[in-house]
């Protein structure tokens, strides 16, 4: 068995973390021998998430640029600064045979370090409308590897591959159980269920939007919702939930089981980060996206815009959704023929085995690497 080092490179959200820790199992399943290091952002959630998923990880003092004030950043750039050369440190220390870039703060210096050192990289893009970084990165990388068609508007046509992003096995394996999985969170396993979620941290204008249509939920009693708040909106959400007792409602500040809350919803009401998307379209769920303004490049947009063009979808605006999300999220839910023709069409892009594809890539590249 061959023996591959590899370092993995990103985070700051779920989105970006849980595909690499995907690509990180994949690659330790099929060789057992491997040598996994991920490097992230030292005050990033992937600090947290990757210990407990049992690997190594390296925090970087990397944050992001202040594109609204840019007097802010002379920091940001002292700790880019640090960054590389604490990156530098860690590949030459680790000595890879390639580093893979999944999005994220991290990536950036340490996809820069390892192709100065004529270490060779792979690039994993999320999104539809890819980001500064990876563009830059992808000058160097030997592939990138894409979730979305049309991509070669941002990166050279021969290095990209799509692979779809990678999604958690367990998200697939619950989906037979739906009953069972609304039982879990205490609700009637024969009501229709929605399911809303706002990214690991939460999203204060979905949380708003529930809070401002909860008269309406309590009057649709063939409904029941299952509300994932974030840990900063969790206090408010239960304030305003004591008025309406009696409402069949789940209310958590974190879903520690995504994979029966899926399997639980007929609908989702999601952001619109690449992770959700192509979990959404492999489990083949309708969405309602409300993408965040609040991220780089307005990419959220971009990808919710990929689906709703395709009727995958519905897309509402963050500055729309007080007033129309819950509303539509009851209109839909009361229309079983258009429940079916999204979860029809989304089903239509997903990209299965994803994480196998992108480790077969990463053997590949080490492989022609060698053989040189």
């Amino acid at each position: 068995m061959k023996k591959y080092r590899v370092i993995i490179s990103g985070g700051g959200t779920g989105g970006h973390i849980f595909p690499a820790i995907s690509i990180a199992n994949t690659l330790r399943r099929r060789c057992p021998d491997a040598e996994i290091l991920f490097v992230g952002a030292e005050d990033r959630m992937e600090m947290e998430k990757v210990p407990a998923a049992g690997y190594e990880i390296v925090g970087l003092p990397v944050c992001g640029f202040d594109r609204a004030h840019w007097a802010n950043n002379f920091g940001v750039v002292l700790k880019l600064c640090k960054s590389l050369r604490k990156a530098y440190t860690t590949v030459k220390r680790f000595k890879p045979d390639i580093a893979v870039g999944v999005g994220g703060f991290a990536s950036g210096p340490t996809l820069r370090v390892a192709g100065w050192l004529g270490i060779p990289t792979l690039i994993q893009e999320q999104n539809s409308y890819a980001g500064v970084t990876n563009k830059l990165l992808a000058k160097k990388a030997a592939k990138i590897c894409v979730a979305y068609e049309n991509m070669q508007r941002f990166f050279p046509a021969g290095k990209i591959i799509v692979t779809g992003n990678p999604v958690r096995k367990d998200l697939e394996e619950a989906q037979e159980r739906q009953q069972e999985a609304r039982a879990f969170f205490g609700l009637d396993p024969d009501k229709k269920t929605i399911l809303i979620v706002g990214g690991s941290l939460g999203a204060r204008t979905v949380n708003r939007s529930v809070i401002n249509g909860l008269d309406l939920l309590f009057a649709s009693p063939d409904v029941q919702v299952i509300w994932q708040t974030g840990k900063y909106y969790k206090e408010e959400a239960v304030k305003h939930l004591k008025a309406y007792r009696g409402m069949k409602i789940y209310c958590s500040d974190f879903i520690t089981r995504m994979d029966y809350a899926y399997s639980a919803a007929d609908l989702v009401i999601s952001r619109a980060g690449a992770g959700s998307i192509s979990e959404l379209c492999l489990l083949k769920k309708p969405v309602i996206l409300v993408p965040s303004p609040n991220v780089a490049e307005d990419h959220q947009t971009k990808n919710a815009l990929a689906l709703a063009e395709k009727e995958a979808a519905i897309l509402i605006p963050d500055k729309e959704a007080p007033e129309k999300l819950i509303p539509e999220a009851l209109e839909i839910m009361a229309d079983k023929e258009k429940l079916h023709r999204l979860s029809r069409n989304i089903a239509c892009l997903a990209q299965p085995n994803s994480a196998e594809r992108i480790v077969d890539e990463i053997i590949n590249i080490i492989e022609t690497t060698k053989n040189r």
